[in-house]
C-alpha cells in the first residue's frame, strides 16, 4: 500500500554573509552535507559534499560556492534532491563551517567575527528554516538541518543547530553525532 504523504522532496539551502572589512583576510563560510546509510545513521558518513563538489549520484549539489561573501543575496547555495536519494540512505545532515585563515589567528575565528550571516532552508517557495548564527556565535562550525527517511519512505525535516569547534575534517567526521 502506498502512502499519500510525500514528505520533503527537493530542498535548497542558502548561505550568506557580508565580505570582511577592507584590508582583512576574506571570510569563507562553506555549506557541507553528509549522507548516512541505514546501517550507520549516526556514525561515519557514506559521503560528504562541500566546496565545488556533488554527491556521487548527483542528488546533492553545491550550485554556488563563494570564498569571500561578495555578491547579492545568498552567496552559497546547495540543492538536495531527497526524493531521488537511494533507499540505502536514511539521513542527511547539513552544516556550515567557517574556513580558518592561515597564520597566527588560524583556528580562532568564530561566526561572531563574520558580519550579517544567515542561512535559509526552503522547499520550493516555503521556508522551512531561516536564521542567523547568533545561537552558535562562539563556534566555527554548526549543523543547521537534519533530514531523515521515515518508515514509509518520505523524508522529514528537523532544524538541528549544534555548534562545533575544529577544522572542517574534524567537523565532517562528527556531524552525524551532533
Amino acid at each position: 500500500m502506498s502512502s499519500l504523504r510525500k514528505g520533503i522532496e527537493k530542498v535548497e539551502v542558502g548561505l550568506k554573509w557580508d565580505p570582511s572589512p577592507v584590508g582583512s583576510p576574506p571570510d569563507d563560510l562553506d555549506l557541507v552535507a553528509a549522507a548516512y546509510t541505514r546501517e550507520d545513521p549516526r556514525g561515519t558518513p557514506a559521503y560528504v559534499v562541500h566546496f565545488d563538489s556533488r554527491s556521487p549520484d548527483g542528488t546533492i549539489t553545491l550550485n554556488r560556492d563563494s570564498r569571500n561573501g561578495q555578491g547579492f543575496g545568498y552567496d552559497e547555495v546547495m540543492t538536495l534532491e531527497l526524493d531521488r536519494l537511494g533507499t540505502q540512505y536514511a539521513r542527511v545532515v547539513v552544516g556550515v563551517a567557517l574556513q580558518q585563515n592561515e597564520g597566527p589567528t588560524a583556528g580562532q575565528k568564530a561566526f561572531s567575527h563574520v558580519a550579517s550571516t544567515a542561512v535559509r532552508i526552503r522547499e520550493g517557495y516555503t521556508n522551512l528554516s531561516e536564521h542567523d548564527f547568533s545561537a552558535v556565535a562562539a563556534h566555527s562550525a554548526t549543523t543547521v538541518a537534519e533530514f531523515t527517511r521515515e518508515p514509509d519512505g518520505a523524508w522529514a525535516f528537523r532544524e538541528a543547530v549544534h555548534g562545533f569547534d575544529g577544522d572542517l575534517n574534524a567537523f565532517t567526521s562528527v556531524m552525524g553525532s551532533l
